[in-house]
């Protein structure tokens, strides 16, 4: 009886192992990983859910005044299920990007359940290194508008500056004709 208990366990005890590995071999990626293609693009879209959770109706009003989407189909689509705001923020910011309506994208990605942004892309074709420079300078954008911190890895530091270079710029760009004082 005791031999037998013995073996069960070391059967147990070895099975394990392998149920374990299988386990996390058919593990998907965690529910934070957006995948774009561009690490920092992904940490940011992780701190847009953040932000959208505290402040909906200022990330409803971005998306829908700076990323050309209806507030009314931007809140439908967050109410879908696996639609989070930082997936929303990606989608019409590279439709915006790229010169096609965000419901396009939206379209794509909810046809594709379980697929990263990476590969809704490239089903789209070669991704364009231009659209995700412009992708990280509208999130840029939207981080100084909601006067929310915001590191910039070296290339964005040096297309951009730091925060008080880009609001230098801003005011400058807002001020009246002519005007030769700076506020």
């Amino acid at each position: 009886m005791r031999a037998a208990a013995f073996v069960l366990l070391l059967a147990g005890g070895l099975a394990a192992p392998t149920v374990m590995a299988q386990a996390a071999a058919t593990r998907t990626e965690p529910a934070s990983a957006y995948a774009t293609g561009d690490a920092w693009l992904d940490r940011q879209l992780d701190d847009i859910d953040a932000y959208a959770r505290r402040y909906p109706a200022s990330f409803l009003d971005e998306v829908a005044r700076y990323l050309d989407v209806r507030r009314g189909y931007a809140e439908a689509v967050l109410k879908a299920s696996g639609w989070r705001a930082g997936d929303l923020y990606f989608a019409c910011a590279w439709a915006q990007a790229t010169r096609q309506p965000c419901r396009v994208l939206v379209r794509e990605r909810s046809n594709a359940p379980g697929c990263t942004w990476q590969a809704v892309l490239a089903a789209q074709g070669e991704p364009d290194n231009l659209a995700y420079r412009q992708v990280r300078h509208a999130l840029v954008d939207s981080y100084d508008r909601w006067d929310r911190p915001i590191v910039l890895d070296a290339r964005l530091h040096e297309q951009l500056g730091d925060a008080a270079q880009r609001l230098e710029r801003a005011r400058a760009a807002h001020a009246p004709a002519g005007s030769d004082k700076t506020p």
